[in-house]
């Protein structure tokens, strides 16, 4: 009889620790990543947005919805990156604490580029960092004793773009539009898409994600104080780890010979500029946008003066319509940015950056 009771006491206490942890949701898959290293041992954070779906615009599920109501805390990269989830963030979950990565202070901020070639001569992507950083050379540790609440943040005029549909049309289909439409793409600008803030994608800077577990640790340990040693400890574990990860994706990279690769939209901006392998160019400025006649012959010009044949690209893109536009012998590398071909969960995010280095090892060196 003992033995039941003392089986059903442990039972209750384990049931009442496990509904005291704080119910964190998160947007994309390798935000989710990176506060499932900081929760583990203690819970595990809910995603919104599925591995394999658009940030840019995303239908939520009503498990989703309710996971959202139940959370206390959320974090995610901000409107820039998706701009419908504003609204239910203000609506389902008025009273958690809403943390926008972008927002967080020392985060590293690029601008998005423009046209269909880069300036890599000479490029020092630090001097276009976004002025209200400007504190961004300090430790991560020195940011981990401030909780942030950035809500109302505006960068929705950059985010107009949709992971829907990969394949672009070809150029002769590109040139017909903009002769309806009587545009002028000389200068390489996709219209429809407003690039007049800071390029979302800063989860592929490392050192970003350092400092955001810093950042997320003293979040949580601010609504789980007695797991707040837990958390602080795991983001530290965490910074080492990424820091580890960063010399051996640099000391990979560096090993390449001039390597020379365009992308198919301009998303790579922050893992390029952290390691120091730049894209020459990219098909177009978002994932959506179809690049007019322009921008393509600009872009086609640059490769053959270059001896560019690697694209690289995300999964999903249509590489036949790439390649009867560019070259049918053209190499492509995957840039999976989101983690689609990884695991959820810790292993993700470390994952995410390695698969990007070794492919873009392997296609930018033809």
């Amino acid at each position: 009889m003992l033995r039941h009771i003392t089986l059903l006491f442990s039972l209750t206490v384990g049931t009442m620790t496990q509904a005291e942890t704080p119910i964190v949701v998160t947007d994309i898959a390798p935000v989710h990543s990176l506060v499932s290293r900081v929760m583990q041992g203690v819970g595990t954070p809910d995603l919104i947005i599925p591995q394999t779906s658009s940030p840019h615009g995303y239908a939520m599920r009503p498990s989703q919805a309710a996971a959202l109501q139940d959370a206390r805390l959320v974090v995610w990269m901000g409107p820039g990156l998706s701009p419908w989830l504003e609204d239910p963030l203000a609506t389902l979950a008025p009273d958690a604490q809403h943390m926008n990565l972008m927002e967080a202070h020392g985060t590293h901020i690029l601008p998005w580029r423009e046209g269909a070639s880069f300036d890599v001569e000479g490029h020092d992507d630090e001097d276009h960092a976004d002025e209200g950083h400007e504190d961004e050379g300090h430790d991560h540790e020195d940011h981990a004793d401030e909780g942030h609440d950035h809500e109302g943040h505006d960068d929705e005029d950059h985010a107009d773009e949709a992971h829907d549909d990969h394949g672009h049309d070809e150029e002769d289909h590109a040139e017909e539009a903009h002769a309806e439409e009587g545009h002028d793409d000389d200068h390489g600008h996709d219209h429809g898409h407003d690039h007049d803030g800071p390029d979302p994608h800063a989860w592929l800077d490392p050192q970003n994600a350092a400092l955001w577990l810093g950042e997320i640790a003293v979040a949580l340990g601010a609504l789980d104080p007695e797991n707040a040693a837990i958390y602080l400890a795991n983001a530290t574990t965490g910074q080492a780890e990424l820091a580890r990860l960063s010399e051996e994706i640099s000391a990979q990279l560096s090993t390449l010979d001039d390597p020379r690769f365009v992308v198919s939209h301009d998303a790579l901006h922050y893992f390029e500029a952290r390691f120091d392998v730049h894209a020459r160019g990219a098909v177009a400025d978002g994932d959506a946008a179809a690049p007019g006649a322009a921008r393509l012959s600009n872009l086609k010009k640059v490769m053959q003066d270059q001896a560019i044949t690697c694209i690289m690209v995300e999964p999903g893109t249509n590489t036949d319509r790439l390649g009867a536009i560019f070259d049918s012998q053209m190499h492509f590398g995957e840039i999976d940015l989101l983690g689609q071909r990884q695991t959820l969960g810790v292993t993700l995010y470390p994952g995410l950056l390695r698969a990007i280095a070794q492919n873009i090892s392997a296609c930018a060196v033809h």
